[in-house]
């Protein structure tokens, strides 16, 4: 029996991989998502979008429940409980995508496994996070629910400080916890952090040498515990909220060897274009260089990606041509 050949795999089924569906599907390609739980991937844990355009309050699960059966109406397989182990360049032209449960091929495969919040595995923080109750990895999206309030941030990178400036604009007050006492962030964003910190009208406190080493609260945080890394000494620290900004960790393991990824573990990838250097396979969302590690760009990721291999599919050898510099900084 001639084993069936899909023209677009898409590995992930997170709002970047719910978008390529949707469009690889509409435009009548045969189209699998491979999962390996259920679709919606970490946005599940929002109980509270606002700054996706045109829903002024949404929930993460009600929006990928819209997207997934968008996708399904236009005809997108998905196989969930299925994890990806490996995928293969064959001599022929397609893609080998080998899984736990089989394995698939396809003219053209887009990678959308995303990545995960690095933790600080402390008591509390699973449970504050999981019913959405005071643990936050993503300023960006749940600053404004803490307007007024007393917030926690953890990390200083350029990420950490960027995301702390963002929250301390609606909170009443901020207190940063850093482990060392100097920052990892560039130049320019700690002395626009000290400003904050200096001036009298500032409401960002600096907590260095530390680590949070437990959240407590009843039924949503209300306090933290700080552990100078020096003196041993421990305080309790009152808060409404706390953000933890210590990186993020793509999901990307089963690509060693056959993709190229960053040290970091990231998708290199042309960001005009999201083309890895595996002619046929692209990269969308939080797993590629690049990503801005928002909900509406990791679906403008996967729209992308999905617009892009009707390109491979009229002319595969249009992968060798060059992107310009304008639309990829940082190149691969």
């Amino acid at each position: 029996m001639t084993q069936k050949i899909y023209d677009t795999i898409i590995v992930g089924g997170g709002p970047a991989g719910l978008g390529a569906a949707i469009y690889s599907a509409r435009d009548r390609f045969e189209t699998a998502v491979l999962e390996k739980f259920y679709p919606g991937g970490q946005i599940l844990n929002t109980d509270r979008i606002e700054n996706y355009p045109g829903f002024e309050d949404i929930s993460g699960g009600d929006l990928i429940a819209n997207m997934y059966g968008q996708a399904q109406k236009f005809g997108a397989e998905f196989k969930t409980g299925t994890d990806v182990q490996s995928i293969k360049k064959l001599a022929d032209g397609n893609i080998e995508v080998n899984c736990d449960t089989g394995q698939y091929l396809s003219k053209a495969v887009i990678l959308a496994p995303g990545s995960s919040y690095r933790k600080l595995d402390v008591p509390g923080e699973d449970e504050f996070r999981s019913a959405g109750t005071g643990v936050s990895y993503c300023g960006t999206c749940d600053g404004p629910f803490y307007k007024g309030k007393k917030v926690v941030a953890v990390g200083g990178g350029n990420t950490a400080i960027e995301e702390a400036l963002h929250v301390a604009k609606f909170a009443a007050e901020l207190t940063l916890v850093h482990r060392r006492q100097e920052f990892r962030a560039t130049k320019v964003l700690v002395e626009e952090l000290m400003e904050k910190v200096d001036s009298p009208q500032g409401n960002i406190k600096l907590q260095l040498d530390s680590v949070v080493t437990a959240i407590e609260g009843d039924e949503k945080v209300q306090s933290v515990k700080i552990q100078n890394v020096k003196t041993q000494a421990v305080e309790d620290v009152d808060c409404d909220g706390v953000f933890i900004f210590v990186g993020m960790v793509p999901n990307t393991d089963f690509l060693q060897g056959s993709i190229e990824l960053t040290d970091a573990g990231f998708i290199k990838c042309d960001v005009g274009y999201l083309r890895t250097k595996t002619p046929g396979v692209f990269a969308a969302g939080d797993c590629r260089t690049g990503a801005a590690m928002q909900l509406v760009t990791a679906i403008a990721d996967g729209v992308n990606a999905a617009m892009m291999t009707k390109q491979y599919f009229r002319d595969v050898n249009w992968w060798n041509e060059p992107v310009s510099d304008s639309l990829t900084p940082g190149g691969w």
